[in-house]
């Protein structure tokens, strides 16, 4: 039963967690860890007004992407990252974003990993443009989830 509800929950992420860790128990555990941690977070809505500002900075760093695809998505995302924080995520390492994220988040999630590994390359210059648009897509999946309190996705089933 247990099993049954953090795959519902998690998603992806679920199998990703279970094909990472030696076993589906310290998988689970784990991610019921995650849950714990994340019931922690001092985690709120953003306002009507901050949602207004945050769509017309992405408006922006879509426009952007025209004439400095590799601005767009650094700009892209320090948005995200801006989004979590100002929802009440810590803002430590990529991997703790990624675990506190993944309780409400999981669906855009993979998508989120997708963008910043090839944010990461195009600092390096080792990307197309087609790769950057594609991330700027990816990042704009989780920006909208985080914008709207997860309710872009599927529902939360709560507990």
């Amino acid at each position: 039963m247990r099993s049954r509800q953090l795959r519902d929950r998690f998603g992806p992420e679920y199998d990703r967690a279970v094909q990472e860790s030696p076993d589906r128990k310290t998988a689970e555990q784990e991610l019921t860890e995650r849950e714990k941690r994340h019931d922690q977070l001092q985690l709120r809505e953003l306002s009507d007004e901050e949602k207004r500002r945050y769509e017309a900075t992405w408006s922006r760093i879509q426009e952007q992407f025209i004439d400095d695809p590799a601005g767009a998505l650094d700009s892209a995302d320090r948005l995200v990252t801006q989004a979590m924080t100002d929802r009440g995520y810590p803002s430590q390492s990529y991997d703790q974003q990624l675990a506190d994220l993944s309780v409400e988040h999981a669906r855009p999630l993979g998508q989120f990993r997708t963008a910043h590994d090839i944010a990461a390359r195009a600092e390096r210059g080792s990307v197309s443009t087609e790769d950057m648009r594609t991330a700027i897509v990816h990042y704009r999946e989780l920006f909208a989830d985080l914008v709207d309190g997860g309710n872009s996705g599927s529902h939360r089933t709560h507990h």
